[in-house]
Order: C-alpha cells, then structure tokens, then sequence
C-alpha cells in the first residue's frame, strides 16, 4: 500500500537553525538567540540579502508578513523568521511549502546530520519549540528551490499554543501566518493539476483500532485508528463494512472521521481523545462531504486539471454506502477541497484482512 506523498521532495535545514528546538512545550530552558544577528536599533532589522518575516504581538506597526526573493533551481533561498510575542506562549512551528501552486505541503523532512530528529519535531512534522526562549525566536535558514520551469516557491510559517493543523493555520494559533515566496523564472505558475493517488488499500475496522483504516488527503497515508492523537488533524475519512444495527446492510462504506463512530456501530479505541490527552478540550475530527457521482470510471481516468473538479457539490451526507468495484464518489473535504474517488478492488467482509482499494483525485 503506498504510504508515502507523491511529490516528497528532501529538504535540507541548517543545523544552527534549529540547535534551540528541543522537548515538548513545557521549559524555558535555551535561547534562541545563540547564533549573534544584526539587528537595528529596535532589535529587529532586516539581513541583507534575506528574504525575512516579522511578526510581533507588542508593535505590529513593524511587522513584515510578506517576503520575496528570487531563485534558481537547484539552488537554495536565504529566508529570515522573527517572531516577537509578548503574551502569548509558543509551543509549536509548523511550516509549509506550496510548489507552483501544487497545494501546501508539510515541509518538515529536514536533514540535521547527526542531530535526533526527534528532538526537534513533534509526530506531526511541526517544529517543537521546547527548550527556546517562547516569547522570541529567530532564526534563518535556506530554503531549497526544486524544479520548476517558471512560477512561484511559498513558503508559510506561524507558530501555535498547542497542536495544530498544516491544513489549517488558524487552529490553535499563536503568531502568524507569514509567506516567503521565492520566484523562478518569469514567476508564472501552469493550470493546476490534480494530485492523484493509486492504490490506496484501507482495512475492515478493529474494534481496538489495530488496522489501517483511515486515509489522509494531506499526505497520501493510510493510519492505524490506534495510532496517536498527534495525527487525528490528518485522518479525513475512514472504511467499515457493515457491522451492527442501522449500519447492517451498508457493506462496503466510507464515512468522515467525525461521524465513523456512529456510522460504523461501534466506539473504535483511539478514535476520540483521552481525557489525559492534551489539548483534548478542543479536540476536532475531520468532516467530509460524499455523493455518488454520475461519472464513469473512464471519465476519472480522463481528469487530469483542478477546474475539472469544480462542479462539484457538497452534499450533506459524511458516509457513502454498499460501495462497488468501478463506482466513483465524489468529495468536499473539511477545508473545501473537492475530489473524485474510484473504486478499483472490494475484498468483501467484516476480517481484519479484509479490504477496500481505490484511487483517488483532488484538488490542489
């Protein structure tokens, strides 16, 4: 089953950036100004030649929350964060990329030589800021250029109180959102294609969560129900086959990850937030949106542009029902993106060996 994202690019982020990143949210231990930079007056002056992004919560009459540059492909993009709070504490950094207009991306796969990776980023790929100085941190860093003809590099950064959302920078949010975008050639992105995914294999339900039931749009990977609280921001829908009561004769189904306890009959361990568990007061499951879709498993094949979906609808219904081989189900997702989902293989049945497998296509 494929687990990883299509378009994974590998990244590399200097090491001194992110010497101060260390445990969870939770000391002040650190600074993060161990590396001297040169700053104005006011403590907060640009670096020649950087592409840099202000944010502060006390002054925002200085704030700078858009930067640019230019790049070559194959080459790396000098880029500045300074983010200032005065009441607010920041936990969290979470930053992506969007690839001429390909979607934002985690941008998170770092190469720190000899550092362990997992000091650094939380399970969801977000920066932990433990061990910072919380009310200021700054840092620079480069920023690579992958290969793109002509169009636009975005790079988005905020920082949040607690866990957040790479699809949703609102949630939880403490300072933010800032955009380094880096122009290559004339800066012109192409029409916006689809991202498409392939054989996707999701598993009959576990009443304790031990099988791969959930799928994630964000990065094309199937989860464990059982498998963290840190990546339920990522699950968007999951797979049951019909099990008890009003969910007998659904067979083969899908249903968003906010209305699968009820759909599939039973409360799956994991699913829902412990009471232990944190920011579990504000914990939010995914919505989504199906409707069978009058197109043809040929007409799927043929989508190839992000504007061949915009005739989509969202309908008011969070699970589909007695799914067959060849249908296609079309989708509004919890952040407005629309898609077509095909499917290509049914190993009917309640087993944990038991399958759906589809491909899927969505907008950008």
């Amino acid at each position: 089953m494929k687990k990883h994202m299509q378009n994974s690019l590998n990244f590399s982020l200097i090491i001194l950036a992110l010497t101060f990143f260390i445990t969870a949210c939770s000391a002040d231990e650190g600074s993060v100004f161990e590396t001297p930079q040169d700053t104005d007056q006011d403590g907060m002056d640009e670096t020649p030649g950087v592409a840099t992004i202000i944010f502060n919560e006390a002054d925002p009459s200085k704030n700078i929350l858009i930067a640019e540059a230019n790049g070559e492909v194959g080459s790396k993009v000098q880029g500045r964060v300074i983010f200032t709070s005065s009441a607010t504490t920041q936990c969290r950094l979470y930053i992506t990329q969007n690839i001429a207009g390909a979607g934002d991306m985690p941008f998170n796969d770092f190469d720190l030589g000899d550092t362990d990776l997992t000091k650094v980023l939380k399970a969801d790929g977000s920066i932990d800021l433990d061990g910072a100085n919380k009310k200021e941190i700054d840092f620079t860093f480069e920023l690579p250029v992958p290969d793109v003809v002509n169009g636009l590099i975005v790079y988005s950064f905020w920082t949040t109180k607690g866990k957040g959302d790479f699809r949703d920078p609102t949630k939880r949010i403490a300072l933010g959102v800032g955009t380094i975008t880096v122009k290559v050639g004339v800066g012109t992105n192409p029409f916006a294609t689809v991202r498409k995914f392939e054989g996707i294999k999701l598993f009959a339900p576990d009443q304790f969560g031990k099988t791969e039931s959930f799928f994630s749009l964000l990065n094309e990977t199937v989860y464990k129900i059982n498998q963290g609280p840190e990546f339920r921001a990522f699950w968007d829908f999951g797979y049951y086959y019909g099990a008890s009561g009003s969910s007998a004769n659904d067979d083969a189904s899908f249903a968003s990850t906010k209305t699968y306890d009820a759909a599939f009959g039973f409360d799956v361990e994991g699913l829902k937030p412990s009471d232990t568990e944190e920011d579990m007061i504000e914990e939010t499951l995914n919505e989504m949106f199906f409707a069978m879709s009058s197109k043809s498993a040929t007409d799927f094949d043929s989508i190839a542009l992000a504007s061949d979906l915009d005739g989509i609808t969202k309908s008011s219904d969070q699970k589909i029902t007695n799914l067959m081989i060849s249908d296609v189900v079309e989708f509004v997702d919890n952040y407005g993106k629309k898609g077509l989902i095909k499917i290509t293989a049914i190993q009917a049945g309640f087993g944990n060996e038991d399958f759906i497998e589809f491909d899927v296509k969505i907008q950008p």
